[in-house]
């Protein structure tokens, strides 16, 4: 017996269209599957290669978006999908990196300690899933903006901190993995919070820039090859903070116009 369509029944239900597009879907599961590696990764102790993993599975979700945009293919499909895998590569992954890599420097007796440390990588888990939700059901009134910090913006904050301490470059400073766990505190608030960060999704990328500002390119490249974690860590925080400092800037330029048209 075949299954019926709106059009037999006399309803109004759209008919389920089988099948999904390839390309841009691979791009998801590439994520997906380095945002697993991550927690396998994470599981065997070798952080630097879960940080890693978190780093891959960014670079394929900024790229799953564009693909399926540029090629016509995006549908609420890809969108439901995207999000799943992104919870695991932004979300599951790197709380668990930061669980563990801060578990590692915590007394084998020290129970209390390591419930608070699982209890605060959870908060930042259900951060990011709370964030996605948000990104999924509300309509973005400008897409100049985001509402609240990216979750990969997020996770790399996070994990480049793990990759900067892990390399040596922290080890000086005391509690220095316990830092890393407020960074994640800090990310998982930001990611529930109302602060505006730019998209980047309409950027003029056919407009003719300055020279200077193409040479500016191999020097950035040349300093992220000379000392990659520190680099990442150090745009991740800056996004991060663009956030909160934007937002008070914009309303304190609000209220000096206000005071001013009186």
């Amino acid at each position: 017996m075949r299954p019926f369509t709106s059009s037999e029944s006399g309803g109004s239900a759209p008919r389920i269209r089988r099948g999904v597009y390839l390309l841009p879907n691979l791009f998801t599961t590439a994520g997906l599957l380095a945002g697993f590696y991550s927690i396998v990764a994470t599981l065997d102790q070798r952080f630097v290669h879960a940080v890693g993993g978190v780093l891959f599975a960014s670079v394929m979700d900024g790229l799953d978006g564009r693909v399926a945009r540029l090629t016509g293919t995006a549908t609420p499909f890809g969108r439901e999908y995207d999000s799943l895998s992104d919870m695991v590569a932004f979300g599951i992954a790197p709380a668990l990196l930061v669980y563990r890599w801060a578990e590692s420097s915590l007394p084998a007796a020290s129970g209390i300690a390591s419930r608070a440390l699982w209890l605060g990588a959870f908060f930042y888990a259900a951060a990011a899933a709370l964030r996605l939700a948000r990104f999924n059901t509300y309509q973005a009134l400008d897409r100049r903006y985001f509402q609240g910090l990216p979750s990969p913006a997020a996770a790399l904050l996070v994990s480049t901190a793990v990759w900067v301490e892990a390399s040596g470059s922290l080890r000086s400073l005391p509690g220095a993995r316990l830092v890393v766990l407020a960074l994640a505190l800090l990310a998982g608030a930001l990611m529930v919070s109302r602060f505006a960060y730019p998209s980047f999704k309409e950027l003029p990328w056919q407009s003719r820039v300055r020279y200077s500002a193409i040479v500016l390119v191999p020097l950035v490249l040349i300093v992220l090859l000379l000392a990659p974690a520190p680099t990442l860590l150090a745009v991740s925080a800056l996004y991060a903070l663009a956030g909160p400092v934007g937002t008070a800037w914009s309303r304190a330029r609000r209220r000096r116009r206000r005071e001013g048209a009186r």
